[in-house]
């Protein structure tokens, strides 16, 4: 990994936070604590007018939510996002240190365009066994992809300020927002733990949508 020493000392708390279980209470938050962005601008799609937000924490390397992203997340943009119905919001929740690098790369990459990161981290969700076994060499290869050159790269992967925010953020979703592992979403303010059906997704969205 190309991430400074002093970095990895602030990662090694993140390494071994296992993934949430769906018996984990699933309470109402303040929708209004939950929307803010933090540190970091958020990454968005669809309108911003849209009268729900879901938010979800994720991590590139989160086997749950790759599935997620592969068997429910179409769904819901097709049906709720792309109609204007609902604002979806990718927020980092790193597990590990490959976490941080990957999602590190994906702000480099997206440089603010919420579109854009999406489409990277989908991209590392995708390649994600790769991704655990050669990580270097897949973000060198994503980040070519994407017309970054090694030395853009390897910055990318040293900017403190970065990881600082990235820290930042993580620690106001456990501290706040009670997250504890990946995927977590918020519908409004209403908590979903684990890969959840799109079913469970859309009776929070259509009741949102009543008020």
């Amino acid at each position: 990994m190309l991430i400074t020493r002093r970095a990895l000392g602030m990662l090694l708390p993140l390494i071994g936070v296992a993934a949430m279980i769906r018996a984990v209470p699933a309470n109402a938050l303040d929708a209004a604590d939950v929307a803010k962005p933090v540190s970091l601008p958020d990454m968005v799609l669809g309108a911003a007018d849209a009268p729900v937000t879901i938010v979800e924490y994720a991590a590139p390397t989160c086997p749950h939510c790759a599935a997620f992203d592969r068997e429910v997340f179409p769904r819901i943009k097709t049906e709720y996002i792309d109609t204007g119905r609902v604002r979806y919001v990718l927020r980092e929740f790193p597990l590990n240190i490959k976490d941080v690098a990957c999602q590190m790369l994906a702000r480099r990459i997206a440089d603010g365009d919420g579109g854009k990161y999406v489409a990277v981290v989908e991209t590392m969700w995708r390649q994600q066994d790769r991704l655990l076994e050669k990580t270097t060499d897949t973000l060198k290869l994503i980040g070519k992809q994407a017309g970054l050159g090694a030395e853009a790269i390897e910055a990318c992967l040293k900017d403190q300020a970065l990881l600082d925010r990235i820290n930042a953020d993580r620690k106001f979703a456990m501290e706040v927002l009670q997250v504890q592992g990946t995927p977590t979403f918020f519908v409004g303010g209403e908590r979903i733990v684990g890969e959840a059906p799109f079913e469970e997704f859309e009776s929070k969205i259509k009741l949102l949508l009543k008020t």
